[in-house]
This record gives C-alpha cells, structure tokens and sequence, in this order.
C-alpha cells in the first residue's frame, strides 16, 4: 500500500459511506442514468450524482424532469442535483424529492459557469448574494432533514478573481447543515479554461474543518487524483471531464485510492465494446433507438481519443442512427489497436476561453439581495441546462 492510499478514506456524506471517496460530477446531457449505469460498472463505491435538475420544472412534475430523476433500481445512494435561485421552490423541490422518497442525496449547484444560467443570479453567479446563498442552502437542508437525506453543495471560487467567494460560501453551507462542500477550483470568468487552481482547494479545506471538502478541476487520471489529495489535504475528488468517453477511469481512481498500481488500459476492442453497450443503455433511457444513437454521437470522439480511427469513419460514426450501423461502422475498426497511452491520456471535453460573466443588472454592486433582485431570480426559475 502507498503512502497517498492513507490520505482518502470512504468519504463519509451524512448517512452514506462512500466507499472510493470519488464523485460523479453532474453534467448537463452527460450524467443520465445510462452513463451512471456504465461508469457504475468499472466503480460501484464511488458517487453518481444525476444531471442538473431544475426545481421549478421539478415541482411542476415536467415529464422529462421527472424520467431523470430516475435511478436504476440497485443504484445507491440514489443522487440528484437540483438548480435554483428561490429558496421557496427550492424547499419545495426537496420536500418533493425526500417525502416521495426518490433520493437518498441532494447536490446543490451553485458552479455552473453558462451565460443563461449565470444571467439571471443562478449557478455560480447565486454565492455573491450572501442571504440568498444561505437561504436556499438551508431551505433544501431543513427539507433533506425529515428523512435524513444528506444535502452537499457544489459551487465555483466565485465569479472572477475580483470577486471570489468560496472560503466565505464554504463556511456558510457548513454553518447551514451542510454535509460536504466542493469546489471547482476555477472562477466562472474562467469557464473550463486555464489550470484548476488547487491552493484554493487547500484553502478551502483549510476553512471549512467540519464536514468533508472535495476538490474538482484537471483530474484526468488515477494518479491526478491522488497528487490533488495529497497537495490539498482535501476528503475527496470529484470527476467531470477526465470520465468522457472513459468511464474505466473509476475502476482506476477506485484502485488509487485502495492503494493499487494497477489501471486499466483497454484495447479498441474493449473501448468499442463499451461503447456500444453505452449506446444500448441510451437507447433504454430515452425509449427510442433514434434518439438513443443519436445521443452517443457526442460520446464518440472521447472514445476513440488517441485511438487509430480513420477521419471517414468519425465522421460516419458521428451520424449513426441505429444500433445496426452502430455495429457495423465499430466492426469496421481495427479493433487489435492496443491502447495508445499517452494520446489518449490527458485532457477531454471543451475548455473553452475566459469571458466575462454575464450577470443581472447590478448585481455587484451589493452582497445583500435587493428587493428587485429577489423579485427577479424568483421569477427566473424556467428549464436550464449546465454544467
């Protein structure tokens, strides 16, 4: 056993021991329940945390809404992330969540980046207003309460380097009943782009001594993983863009953390296999063999990273429409191809460029909520998608 194996214990949540002290990281058309049920496969003692759900269309009980919400049934702890910016439908998203009994954890966001999100006070733009932070974090924790269900909050360094709020945003979800914070050590401004700021993890872990701290931002690998432990002194990871496309990195960070060397370095055979078993569980997902294929094309790329693959057949792959030509077009592969190391290692997913944070009149001129930006982020709760 390694000395880094020492540094992350199961990651306690509440009530939950998460045996790998890993998370999911929710993303916005990424993290539905067949992906989960992949990852699930290579890593059973880490956390699945659910796409981003919006408490308005949760408590409006929107069809869609409600089929991600959904869990398999030997899915534990069955997680859901919810986004809001009022604390009453905030409370009244959990309350629908706990007393119906459809999850046994809820994230909060408060670290999505996009401009629709951001532009009405919600995502990473909500933890500049501090009362409002405090209030949904605790509207959702009092509700999560009545069935001991946990309540963690995931959150940004704040909006730009002028404006951060995470030691401050930290301390208040601890002080709110929170049962762990994460941060993503970047700033809204920064989107995905640039290095993850790891100090601020420490810091952060530094402030908040109470419930577990986890560190999210440029973990592609087991052993990414273990250095960010080992740099901050953080409880845990939490995993987005290093699992696109290589759902396998669970089964490595499991045995990171358990003190093993070994990782696993699929084949073409192998990573097409999975692939195609990623695109039957989306089928079974969506109810739809067209929309199913047509969900893993965005899944393709990230597969096939570094792997050979002739420009023509990504292309055609790209434009798969049924399970048949799915088969056809991966038969078609040199499928011998061992795995490329490190072409396909490393970074995945978009970065993006920084940009300025679009944000609602005035809203940094104060910490405080004014009456005018409560009436607005009250009424802003509408269907979004982030990250």
């Amino acid at each position: 056993m390694t000395a880094l194996a020492t540094l992350a214990p199961p990651l306690p949540i509440g009530r939950h021991t998460i045996g790998s002290p890993v998370v999911l990281a929710p993303m916005a058309g990424i993290t539905n329940r067949a992906f989960r049920r992949l990852c699930r496969e290579y890593g059973d003692s880490a956390l699945y945390v659910s796409e981003m759900i919006t408490s308005r269309a949760l408590v409006e009980r929107n069809a869609e809404t409600m089929r991600l919400i959904e869990h398999d049934p030997d899915e534990h702890p069955r997680s859901v992330q919810l986004y809001s910016t009022d604390p009453a439908t905030a409370r009244a998203a959990a309350r629908l969540l706990v007393v119906e009994d459809r999850a046994d954890h809820i994230d909060l966001n408060f670290g999505c980046p996009v401009p629709k999100v951001t532009r009405k006070g919600g995502g990473s733009a909500l933890p500049w207003k501090r009362d409002l932070f405090r209030a949904v974090v605790g509207a959702v924790v009092e509700e999560g309460a009545r069935r001991d269900v946990p309540v963690t909050v995931k959150m940004r360094k704040g909006i730009d380097d002028e404006h951060l709020t995470y030691l401050e945003s930290g301390l208040a979800a601890q002080e709110e009943g929170a049962a762990a914070v994460a941060v993503h050590a970047r700033t809204a401004a920064q989107a995905y782009s640039g290095t993850a700021d790891w100090v601020a993890i420490r810091l952060l872990k530094e402030t908040v001594t109470e419930v577990p701290v986890l560190g999210n931002g440029d973990v592609w690998s087991a052993e990414d993983a273990l250095r960010l432990v080992d740099e901050t002194g953080c409880d845990g990871v939490v995993v987005g863009r290093g699992c696109l496309g290589r759902p396998w990195l669970f089964a490595d960070l499991a045995a990171g953390f358990a003190g093993s060397p070994v990782r696993l370095r699929p084949g073409l055979r192998e990573v097409a296999d999975t692939m195609r078993r990623h695109a039957a569980y989306l089928v079974e997902f969506h109810g739809d063999e067209d929309r199913g294929c047509r969900d893993i094309r965005k899944h393709i790329a990230w597969y096939l990273k570094g792997f050979p693959a002739g420009g023509e057949v990504r292309s055609q792959l790209a434009l798969v429409d049924s399970l048949a030509a799915l088969d056809r077009l991966l038969g078609g592969l040199d499928l011998d191809a061992p795995w490329p190391g490190e072409p396909a290692e490393g970074p995945r997913g978009r970065a993006g460029s920084p940009r300025r944070v679009v944000l609602p009149d005035g809203w940094l001129d104060s910490r405080e909520l004014s009456a005018a930006h409560a009436a607005e982020v009250a009424a802003a709760e509408e269907h979004h998608s982030g990250g």
